[in-house]
């Protein structure tokens, strides 16, 4: 089988995160968000995965080449030399996507939630049309475009509705497909997209269903939902009892759900948990408390100091008594003083911080 992720271009949401990496490469519980997508693919028998991507292609490429030998699989990258939005890099990739009848995947990388790439093979084949989604429960429907389906079908999509006033359904697009190859000759070469034009032409012919999604589901594309998908994440961790989680009775994990790589090192008398994920060859001082909070590889988090709702990127520095709240987003190398708070705080890459941010903004 064949499956293509969407990873699109600059990451803006996520800086200054993506000021140093490409978003697919930005760890999310402690490994590279792309590779929970390429792991669940490849544990689904898929062989050939499409990149579709506009930014940094050479950086993902090399990080990528590892991926292929390690899961038997081969990674080709479509570069769009103009964004072609969501249906355009399925066009692109035609000749990949289309080598074979079989049908593929498709996702979009910013999408973390417990893969149901087998099931929604499996429902696919049963029910005979040309696409799947994966739709996903929301509480407020309001907000989104909303699946709204023919009466006395499983599955079979009637329509869309877009941030609908009156209560159609509960159901969204959770960016999660599985797509016959005739798919790819409705769409034309050009910025496209598969929400606005491409389902809706299927949805008119009889030939798209949905599939529902169990479990927990995050588009972590901007750094609060960051924090709310690695809380989910962490989570489903726990419920299946796995053992990359720091056990429960390390004198210094409160409220579970803490994720430490084996190469950190933790000072005596801290307080980490719940929801806390720690990257390879971090130092975390004496008597730091931590909660919902991502310390990425590198980071050292001096003695006392306080950090929740935050992420600190790589190779920072956090200094002694100094607190980060807010959804203070830290980039690559930043040093925060002794003794300073900073609140929604986002610091770009390289940069010392020595008053206090009591308000959220950005940091040049």
């Amino acid at each position: 089988m064949k499956g293509l992720i969407l990873v699109g271009g600059y990451g803006t949401r996520l800086r200054p995160l993506t000021l140093t990496l490409p978003k697919p490469l930005v760890e999310f519980g402690n490994k590279p968000m792309i590779l929970h997508q390429v792991e669940s693919l490849a544990a689904a028998g898929v062989t050939d995965i499409v990149l579709a991507v506009n930014y940094r292609p050479e950086v993902m490429v090399a990080a990528l080449k590892k991926y292929e030998e390690m899961y038997n699989i081969s990674i080709t990258f479509s570069v769009e030399t103009e964004p072609l939005g969501t249906a355009g890099p399925l066009k692109l990739a035609a000749e990949i996507l289309q080598k074979d009848d079989s049908p593929f995947f498709v996702l979009n990388s910013d999408i973390i939630c417990d893969y149901p790439f087998m099931q929604l093979a499996d429902f696919h084949r049963s029910h005979g049309g040309e696409a799947t989604i994966v739709a996903t429960k929301v509480e407020e429907p309001s907000k989104y475009g909303v699946i709204v389906h023919k009466p006395n079908t499983i599955g079979q999509i009637d329509r869309f509705v877009e941030k609908p006033v009156e209560f159609v359904g509960n159901r969204i697009n959770a960016g999660i497909y599985i797509l016959n190859p005739s798919v790819v000759d409705r769409i034309e070469l050009r910025p496209t997209s598969i929400e606005k034009e491409t389902f809706p032409s299927l949805a008119k012919d009889g030939a798209l269903y949905s599939f529902d999604l169990e479990g927990y589901w995050m588009d972590v594309g901007q750094p609060k939902d960051f924090l709310s998908g690695t809380c989910l994440y962490l989570s489903s961790l726990a419920k299946k009892g796995s053992k990359l989680l720091t056990p429960t009775t390390e004198e210094f994990v409160h409220g579970g759900n803490v994720l430490i790589d084996p190469s950190a090192k933790i000072g005596k008398n801290c307080r980490i948990g719940p929801n806390v994920t720690i990257g390879p060859n971090c130092v975390i001082g004496d008597g730091v408390r931590l909660q919902r909070c991502v310390i990425l590889q590198g980071s050292h988090v001096r003695d006392h100091a306080w950090i929740k709702s935050s992420i600190v990127g790589w190779n920072s520095n956090v200094g002694r008594w100094a607190r980060l709240e807010g959804v203070t987003v830290l980039g690559d190398d930043v040093t925060v003083a002794d003794e300073v708070y900073v609140n929604g705080g986002s610091v770009l890459p390289h940069k010392t911080i020595t008053s206090n941010i009591e308000t959220p903004s950005i940091i040049m």
